[in-house]
């Protein structure tokens, strides 16, 4: 074992006992837990070691998915469009060099990496929310990184070059019009659960402070409207309106979130703003988080709370209560900065500080989950910050939480529950049939097991009664092998929908009891 090892294991010893001897925190039945999984320059999946081959990337995925399980994450944020490339088949735009090692090169043997991550996260009973960067086409300026067909090639007058890179102009209506087909062919093909945008939409300024150079297209596409500030956020708000129309026409129980940096705006410079110093992203990147969930154009927030409690520039508390009264009936997530974990800097040299930050934000009225950046830092263990969401912040599962905007009609209960012992009683096998339609024409699109010692009452409110989790409404079975000998348990199922709604509990039923 390494010293890091060893530094890494007491770490986790440490906060672990920490939050055992100060905190009895009722876990929530409700949370989103999500994590991002970043393709852009192999961060988190597929590792430059896996290369073109197949199998190992799928390997890798597969136990991506089940550490993240197994520390009772339930939702997958996969990055599909790290640079107008694409991480699926059903499409326009190239593969990925960072799928294949070229762009434009399909995998061999072929697979669509989509489907066959929706596939496996459903099988875990886990969301996924394929993530687009909308405007960034390239990270580089080299053309060897370019295929023929790539879309700045097609059309270079669609963008400019901004601190080496290549975006998309977003004040071009045509533009626009592409980024959401180009969107819309993931939403008609494929089983997402989510649309999911982070922050980078106008450049990040440069160190230079250099000015976007879209004076031009200013002067072209102003539509009357005076300042080019002004006129910057008007064409961000009108994709994400026009994208949002367009997934819930297609698919309205498709999710729609985004992923703003932290700071909406600083109360210095508008008194709407939040009490920091940090970058803006109404005033800089032309963002308006506020706005979007005001008129109601989206169905989630995820600001990048990337900052530990009592920053100066821009603390934790004060961005979750700043954003909590910004929700308007949608759901706001917090976005944890776990890379930053090993950080010397003030702050993060507590090393219980996101553990803290999520006890603290289940203690407010309209914080609803969290995202993590990224898959690997948890992967790694960093800190011993998975062995403290497994041991103990998430030690019990959670279902997403519902979004009854979308939907709030719950499924009908499963019914004729049968529960058989196996031969060597080491096991239970449950049975039942599927509910009948509900009232808008669902039926079941899922269903969660619940087990309880045989002289227990059974509450379904109690998620650390939750054995399993499934996505899959046509599987009528399951098996639990995780049982005591000569220990005589019940067991109740309800069914969820696609919104994760869920019914009233079946009958309940203990092993090999007549019906």
């Amino acid at each position: 074992m390494t010293g890091k090892t060893y530094l890494y294991s007491f770490f986790t010893i440490v906060i672990c006992l920490f939050s055992i001897r100060t905190y009895s925190q009722q876990l929530p039945k409700r949370e989103f837990r999500g994590v991002w999984v970043a393709t852009i320059g192999n961060i988190d999946w597929p590792s430059v070691k896996a290369g073109n081959n197949v199998a190992l990337q799928k390997q890798e995925f597969i136990d991506l998915l089940d550490q993240h399980r197994s520390a009772g994450l339930n939702a997958i944020i996969l990055q599909v469009r790290p640079a107008a490339d694409a991480f699926y088949a059903k499409g326009r735009e190239p593969w990925s060099r960072y799928l294949t090692g070229k762009q434009g090169l399909p995998p061999s043997p072929f697979y669509d990496p989509l489907e066959f991550a929706i596939t496996e996260a459903h099988k875990r009973g886990m969301e996924l929310h394929a993530w687009f960067n909308p405007y960034r086409a390239s990270t580089t300026l080299n053309p060897a990184h370019f295929s023929d067909d790539h879309i700045t090639k097609r059309h270079p007058e669609w963008f400019f070059t901004y601190a080496g890179k290549k975006l998309f102009n977003p004040g071009i209506p045509e533009v626009r019009k592409y980024i959401i087909d180009v969107i819309m062919d993931v939403v008609k093909n494929y089983d997402v659960d989510g649309i999911h945008f982070d922050d980078y939409f106008y450049p990040y300024p440069d160190s230079r402070n250099t000015p976007v150079p879209d004076q031009i297209t200013f002067g072209q596409y102003n539509n009357g409207i005076e300042k080019i500030d002004d006129w910057r956020r008007n064409n961000v708000n009108v994709l994400v309106h026009d994208l949002g129309v367009a997934i819930k026409k297609i698919k309205p129980y498709v999710k729609y979130g985004i992923s703003p940096c932290g700071v909406w705006d600083n109360k210095e410079n508008n008194t709407a703003g939040s009490d920091t110093r940090g970058l803006s992203a109404y005033r800089e990147l032309y963002a308006d988080g506020v706005k979007w969930m005001q008129e109601g154009w989206i169905d989630y927030i995820n600001p990048q709370i990337y900052f530990p409690f009592k920053n100066r520039a821009a603390a934790y508390e004060i961005l979750v209560d700043w954003w909590q009264k910004h929700t308007y009936g949608r759901h706001f997530y917090v976005g944890h900065g776990a890379y930053r974990v090993t950080e010397n800097k003030i702050g993060w040299t507590d090393r219980s500080q996101i553990p803290r930050q999520v006890r603290h934000l289940r203690e407010e009225h309209d914080v609803e989950g969290s995202i993590y950046f990224s898959s690997k830092s948890l992967t790694d263990n960093l800190v011993g910050l998975q062995d403290s969401m497994r041991n103990d912040l998430y030690r019990t599962p959670a279902l997403p939480p519902t979004m009854p905007w979308l939907d709030s009609i719950p499924p009908n209960a499963p019914f004729g529950l049968l529960v058989k012992n196996s031969a060597n009683a080491k096991m239970n096998t449950l049975f039942w049939q599927k509910p009948d339609v509900a009232t808008d024409g669902e039926s079941a699109y899922g269903y969660v097991i619940y087990r309880f010692n045989l002289d227990e009452k059974v509450n379904i409110k109690d998620p650390g009664k939750i054995i399993f989790i499934t996505f899959d409404g046509d599987k009528l079975q399951y098996t639990d092998d995780d049982i005591k000998q000569h220990q005589q348990y019940k067991y109740v199922v309800t069914a969820i929908d696609r919104m994760k709604n869920e019914s009233k509990p079946s009958d309940s039923r203990s092993a090999n009891e007549e019906i």
